[in-house]
């Protein structure tokens, strides 16, 4: 049973990393015709003329419809407020309404979110040259939040997926590399936690599909990738608790591949993107240790 000092603390931190208001973006550009097909861009601030490295960002929310980009609007101004160009992904999640039987809205969507992500990375140099001519496309880091954060280490992944898979990459992506942000980074771990109320297994498209897709979506199952990754982790996490990204990590080091891992004490899983707390600076200077 979860302790209520725990669930009390974590909801004050959600409370506050909600309570900024949603920044508008700069530009938004289209990578297909479906309405969450959008990437929003925000110009670095106070930067000068040079190029700056661009950060792609992936919202969390347990890959359910109610989580939109725009909880994470605050977050990607202060990554432009840090000197980075930003571009905040959207995505399809699952649907509104729950399945039969079901509580609450579904967790993604097989296989459109994985579509999405894989279709909007893959348009990305080209978008945010248009829309932001200070971005260095060749200094791409990705980042994201919870569900974001598998979606972010899925992405550097793809040049290790299946050879069947519709979104293997012939070769690994042009990234500076990745830094996850309390990822659902291994997929078996976070369902015997009952992370999100299951939602791994929702994205695959149930329990009789989980073993089956597990290698087309599961971080832990696509190692190693030679990209330079970190994962940042409130110790205090009770939504995605740190033995999620520690299997991550032990896995990795199985496969011969470091990844850097920051436990940050006193933290829950919400602070990672609150402009308001001290966390959300760790985050920002584990992407300049890369982007730079």
């Amino acid at each position: 049973m979860t302790d209520p000092a725990a669930v009390e603390r974590d909801a004050a931190e959600a409370a506050s990393a909600f309570s900024h208001p949603a920044v508008a973006p700069d530009a938004t550009a289209a990578y297909g015709e479906h309405p969450d097909q959008v990437v929003d861009f925000y110009a670095p601030r106070g930067a000068g003329k040079g190029p700056v490295p661009l950060v792609a960002l992936l919202h969390g929310g347990a890959w359910r419809a109610p989580y939109d980009r725009q909880h994470v609007t605050p977050f990607a101004d202060f990554l432009a407020r840090q000197g980075f160009a930003v571009a905040n992904v959207e995505y399809r999640r699952g649907r509104s309404l729950p399945q039969q039987g079901a509580e609450g809205p579904v967790a993604g969507r097989w296989p459109e979110t994985f579509d999405d992500v894989a279709a909007a990375l893959d348009a990305l140099p080209g978008l945010a040259a248009a829309a932001l001519p200070q971005a260095d496309v060749r200094r791409l880091v990705l980042t994201g939040h919870s569900a974001g954060g598998h979606l972010a280490l899925w992405g550097a992944a793809r040049h290790v997926l299946p050879y069947d898979s519709p979104w293997r990459l012939p070769s690994p992506p042009l990234l500076r590399g990745v830094v996850a942000l309390a990822p659902i980074a291994d997929f078996a771990v976070a369902e015997e936690l009952g992370v999100c109320g299951g939602a791994s297994a929702q994205l695959l498209g149930g329990p009789e599909h989980f073993a089956p897709r597990l290698p087309f979506a599961d971080p832990a199952s696509l190692l190693p990738t030679g990209i330079a990754t970190a994962v940042v982790q409130g110790r205090e996490d009770i939504v995605v608790p740190p033995a999620v990204a520690e299997s991550y990590v032990a896995a990795a080091a199985k496969a011969g591949e470091m990844v850097g891992l920051t436990l940050l004490d006193g933290v829950g899983h919400f602070p990672l993107i609150d402009p308001a707390a001290d966390a959300c600076a760790v985050v920002a200077e584990e992407i300049s240790q890369l982007a730079w």
